[in-house]
């Protein structure tokens, strides 16, 4: 079905690269999403409202608010779709992300306002009147949500939407809180036992759940999290494949929406390499890096000594100190400086965050171990966080 729905709306469905292709996908999700929550809370409020059941009621609401949550989100693929402009450089694919937190904070105040409902039903039960048919559409509702889910999970997954894939677990949630509510009205009609409102708790308590950490995944978008380790492993891979530069450091990724990010890092080459050539490898490897993710891409170029026995040593040497104070550090960008009678060992030290001593105490202890070793040897020390 999924596919069918694909192939019958988007032109060009396969070209997913493309921002334009990109956000047809997403406005064909929302519009589905709209149609079918629309239908569910109209059935649904129907037959509470008729057997009186504030559970099926709160699921009726849940439902608006998923359709209306599907509004908000297609306008962000429309908005997140406009081209740059001369006050926006890098587009408005953030714009994704904005509607999408929208979306997070309506779902949160849903379940307030359910919550708040459902809690009245426990201080003042009343038996509601089911019947076999609301058991029947409440089964009905199950399986459409958990089409939705699948349907959202499988375009988020290949449009790499954090939308999307937040609304396929929020459907699927959906699914699980009609569930409780099928419970609920089978106790009913079976046991006539009360515990409508009991239900409602439940639903609300699991609108909320999916509400509060949808917001914090979109928080961390808006902040800027940390890239995808496996997409920074690529990089590496990519770059690797470059005989002429023999190692990259200080990567960077900075995103500015889906499909809008830049990457930048370090690029080290041997020093000895003609410097115009070793330019334009850099250069090369931005236009490959483009035409294979469509990011912009910024390269520093590092000239490093290979060949130097005295500098390599040395490095082993400082290489070797650093892991053993702690497996996780490294260093780069290790050169040296003649003095005359001191010579200067300039690197950086990459630690990870959770570092439990103060860095210019961690640069201390390092500079005092090489120095015992080498004691005509000055360590010049940047201790740094990675970007990764």
């Amino acid at each position: 079905m999924t596919n069918f729905l694909i192939k019958l709306f988007i032109k060009n469905h396969k070209n997913i690269e493309d921002i334009s292709v990109r956000g047809k996908y997403g406005i064909l999700a929302s519009v589905t999403g709209v149609i079918a929550n629309f239908i569910l809370c109209l059935i649904k409020l129907v037959f509470g409202l008729l057997s009186a059941s504030v559970s099926i009621i709160a699921d009726a609401f849940n439902n608006l608010s998923d359709a209306g949550s599907s509004i908000v989100t297609m306008i962000g693929f429309k908005l997140s779709d406009k081209k740059v402009d001369k006050d926006h450089p890098w587009g408005h694919g953030r714009m994704e992300y904005v509607t999408a937190f929208i979306v997070d904070i309506l779902i949160i105040f849903v379940a307030f306002e359910l919550f708040k409902s459902s809690l009245d039903k426990i201080l003042n039960p009343t038996l509601p009147k089911f019947s076999y048919v609301v058991i029947i559409v409440l089964a009905v509702a199950i399986l459409i949500k958990i089409w939705l889910f699948i349907f959202y999970k499988k375009i988020g997954n290949k449009i790499k939407s954090s939308a999307l894939k937040a609304t396929s677990i929020d459907s699927l949630t959906d699914s699980i809180s009609t569930f409780v509510t099928l419970v609920s009205a089978v106790v009913a009609l079976v046991y006539q036992v009360p515990i409508d409102g009991y239900a409602g708790i439940l639903v609300a308590g699991f609108i909320m759940f999916t509400g509060l950490r949808a917001a914090k995944e979109t928080i961390d978008l808006l902040l800027g999290e940390k890239p995808d380790p496996e997409f920074i492993t690529e990089i590496y891979d990519f770059v690797g494949k470059y005989n002429q530069v023999v190692g990259i450091h200080d990567i960077m990724v900075h995103d500015y929406g889906p499909g809008r990010k830049t990457i930048s890092f370090h690029a080290e080459v041997p020093s000895d390499n003609n410097i115009l050539e070793a330019h334009d490898i850099i250069d090369q490897i931005e236009r490959d890096l483009y035409d294979k993710y469509g990011y912009v891409v910024t390269i520093h170029l590092d000239p490093i000594v290979v060949d130097n026995e005295e500098i390599n040593e040395l490095k082993a040497f400082t290489e070797n100190i650093v892991k053993n104070i702690d497996e996780r550090f490294s260093i780069h960008d290790f050169r040296m400086t003649d003095g005359g009678k001191h010579k200067n060992l300039i690197f950086d030290l990459l630690v990870p965050h959770d570092l439990l001593i103060n860095k210019s105490e961690l640069a201390d202890i390092v500079k005092d171990k090489i120095k015992e070793g080498h004691p005509n040897y000055y360590a010049v020390i940047t201790v740094e966080n990675p970007y990764m």
